[in-house]
């Protein structure tokens, strides 16, 4: 199924509509958290330097003289630019904000207040205003300062040396983790400011750390150290958490992912698997038993898969209610009938490249106000007249001076 018009026509669809959002941010969180809102309406101004844009639009392959990341990070945004380094562009951005509902960065700390763009400056300017500021300490504390990605909040913040075989380095996750958790995090706060702003017509500013949104995600794993001592530690392709769970080999050369670390999908799992006395042992009825003889429970696991083929094992399974999967590449991905069904990947058609291409579609599904995608990442500059002129009400000889002094 194709989607998404080749023009901002549709700009009003969404539950968002009339929100405006000026994304202040580059590479991936901040720009990423932006994206999250235009999907859903938002009118979303990304300020771009006029000397090659966000760097994001040059990264990895490319097509149509963009890179692939920036058609579905910069999809139904509007671009402009402006020099934040000069006196005039950081006024412009100041105009920006005093008509926006949402300020989103992620600057390093101490950057904006620099160019005059500190959240009182520009709260004087619209009390309504929400700032979102994404970076990797946060903007207070001992390291506020540094300089930070999400490979560092991720080091950091313990995601990366849970992510390991035991024994052995952590590996690099396939894709930016922290920077996407800030940005979904930054859009629910973003959300829940906007209400706040509308009800009482008082902004705020959101701080949003990379290395503190991985915290978010160990779940139990500091709360075990703080009450007992226990450091988590890295268990490769199976849990030491909770058996059994885990990735195992199958007979043709493909890996499946099996879920039964309850203790009824664990009975039923060893009866599929033919072990069923294995079920019935009374060490095993608990998941504290389970995890003292993992080895010997995966190991029966392993034994069963490697005699079939992947496609088999998650049949079987599913089909007795186990929760199963294959590991999928991107080329799995995109040709899965549930991804295809629920428009989770979805064909569009990209006019910098004269043809469609497939990207992940918008999620979560809201069953009244949808989002869409409505257009792809756009030509550098390619709405200054439309919000220079629309929105700001610089004239054609503003307009061209600004253009003139390298500006816009």
């Amino acid at each position: 199924m194709e989607t998404a018009s080749t023009s901002p026509s549709k700009a009003s669809e969404g539950p968002l509509a009339g929100v405006r959002v000026t994304e202040l941010g580059s590479f991936i969180a901040a720009p990423l958290m932006a994206r999250t809102l235009a999907d859903f309406g938002a009118e979303v101004i990304k300020v771009e330097s006029p000397r090659g844009g966000d760097q994001n639009r040059g990264w990895g392959k490319k097509e149509g003289g963009s890179s692939y990341s920036w058609y579905v990070m910069a999809r139904n945004k509007k671009s402009v630019t402006c020099d934040l380094h000069l006196p005039e562009g950081q006024q412009l951005a100041r105009q920006l904000a005093a008509k926006s509902d949402i300020v989103v960065e992620n600057f390093r700390p101490g950057r904006l207040a620099g160019w005059g763009l500190d959240y009182a400056t520009l709260h004087a300017l619209n009390p309504k205003l929400v700032m979102v500021h994404i970076s990797g300490f946060g903007q207070t504390g001992p390291y506020h300062d540094r300089a930070g990605f999400g490979s560092i909040a991720e080091a950091m913040g313990g995601a990366r040396y849970l992510n390991a075989e035991p024994g052995r380095a952590p590996v690099r996750f396939g894709f930016p983790l922290a920077d996407s958790v800030a940005a979904i995090y930054g859009a629910f706060a973003a959300m829940a400011a906007l209400r706040h702003a509308e009800q009482t017509g008082e902004g705020q500013e959101i701080d949003v750390a990379l290395s503190e949104v991985v915290l978010q995600l160990l779940d139990d794993a500091i709360l075990a150290y703080s009450g007992s001592g226990f450091i988590r530690q890295p268990s490769g392709l199976t849990s030491t958490h909770v058996v059994p769970s885990g990735t195992y080999p199958c007979g043709d050369g493909h890996l499946v992912v099996i879920g039964g670390n309850s203790d009824s999908l664990f009975r039923r799992l060893m009866k599929v698997i033919g072990r069923p006395e294995m079920a019935n042992r009374p060490e095993f009825q608990a998941n504290a038993g389970r995890v003292a003889h993992a080895e010997e429970i995966n190991g029966a696991i392993a034994a069963w898969t490697q005699t079939r083929a992947a496609a088999s094992v998650v049949e079987d399974l599913n089909a007795n209610g186990i929760p199963s999967g294959p590991i999928y590449s991107t080329a799995e991905i995109v040709e899965d009938p549930q991804f295809r069904a629920r428009e989770a990947v979805v064909d569009v058609f990209i006019p910098q490249t004269g043809r469609s291409l497939t990207m992940q579609g918008v999620t979560p599904k809201l069953s009244r106000t949808p989002g869409s995608i409505r257009w792809t990442g756009p030509d550098l500059g390619a709405h200054n007249r439309e919000i220079y002129q629309g929105l700001l009400g610089l004239d054609d000889e503003q307009i061209e001076a600004l253009h003139q002094k390298g500006v816009i």
